[in-house]
């Protein structure tokens, strides 16, 4: 079936592009009689919106509508649409590059599978898509709090500048959502750097979660840690995942990585988590690398629709990186898998 849709208790579908007339969300098996109203919703896309200092200026308030799905501030257990419309769309900077192939861009695919793509923005393609999953992402929030459940996500790297602390209290007094004071002071500066040179920046999104209870996660194919690493890698700029210890696990011993059990609980926590594919009742943490941002300035050989020689430098109003836009959507995700899995744990017990 057609990839817009995910979860399967707590299932979400979105729809809309980037220079669309809206983006939007329908949630499905959310539980009745939960709080719910568009401050709540807000209050996370806030943290997502654009025209802030770092990233895009392009100014979207992304005022979310609920449609349907509530009454009198609650939750009622039917379809609960969410809708976000464009406000400020302008795509006279893609007009001159619009038969043009976006080098690390999804222009490519979409055309070589649908045979005819949207290039206003990049579509569905673009990263504005995210809003939608920022939206529904604050839904499952609600869904987790009735458990205590909680997830942060932060930046642990940017441009090659790593954290060496994990400051959750610094996370949102800095724009990039950063965790370590003096690695921000660091970030703030190589940002400018990078978009004087009419280039981008990856870097790695860490995500924690607390309070989740153990059994979480299926058998076999619908383990939480695949289903996390499924809801992470679906992010646009998102190329690798790593739960618990990570690829650090490949030169570790077993009894270095094994994390030993006392009555109190586990010693340490190489496992993120997470054991067999079911949460084992510790912290879930995870981390996302984050690639650069294909749209950049710097001219770049390409083809066209027609397969035809050109070259391109990517004007408008982009983001240098994903980062710090990109954080609230990877703390999202995980809020859809947590919620879904609950709900999928609740419906067997």
């Amino acid at each position: 079936m057609p990839g817009n849709s995910f979860g399967q208790c707590f299932c979400i579908t979105t729809f809309g592009e980037s220079h669309g007339i809206a983006l939007g969300v329908i949630i499905d098996g959310c539980p009745p009689n939960l709080p719910l109203n568009e401050p709540d919703i807000q209050r996370e896309l806030d943290k997502r919106a654009p025209g802030k200092r770092l990233t895009t200026p392009r100014k979207e308030p992304d005022k979310v509508e609920i449609l349907s799905g509530t009454f009198e501030g609650k939750t009622t257990g039917t379809p609960i649409t969410l809708v976000i419309f464009n406000k400020d769309i302008d795509s006279t900077k893609y007009e001159p590059i619009k038969d043009l192939f976006r080098p690390g861009h999804g222009d490519f695919t979409y055309f070589k599978k649908y045979g005819i793509r949207d290039w206003k923005g990049g579509g569905r393609a673009s990263g504005r898509e995210t809003v939608a999953r920022v939206a529904a992402g604050a839904v499952a929030k609600k869904v987790l709090d009735t458990e205590g459940i909680r997830v942060i996500a932060y930046t642990v790297a940017l441009g090659g500048i790593r954290a060496k602390e994990r400051d959750l209290d610094f996370i949102y007094k800095n724009p990039l959502f950063c965790c370590d004071k003096e690695a921000y002071g660091l970030m703030e500066r190589r940002i400018p750097e990078v978009k004087e040179m009419g280039d981008s920046i990856g870097g790695i999104v860490e995500v924690l979660a607390t309070g989740c209870p153990p059994g979480l996660g299926e058998p076999v194919f619908d383990k939480l840690d695949a289903d996390l690493a499924k809801a992470m890698m679906s992010i646009g700029a998102v190329k690798g995942v790593e739960i618990g210890s990570g690829f650090r696990a490949a030169e570790m011993l077993g009894s270095e990585n094994n994390d030993e059990i006392t009555p109190d609980g586990f010693l340490t926590n190489n496992a993120g988590g997470i054991l067999a594919g079911i949460s084992n009742g510790d912290e879930i943490i995870l981390r996302a690398a984050i690639k650069p941002i294909p749209s950049i300035e710097k001219i770049q050989r390409t083809i066209d629709i027609h397969g035809r020689v050109g070259e391109i430098s990517v004007k408008g109003r982009h983001d240098v990186s994903a980062i710090p836009r990109i954080v609230p959507v990877c703390e999202a995700m995980v809020r859809l898998v947590l919620a879904d899995h609950l709900l999928r744990l609740k419906a067997i017990r």
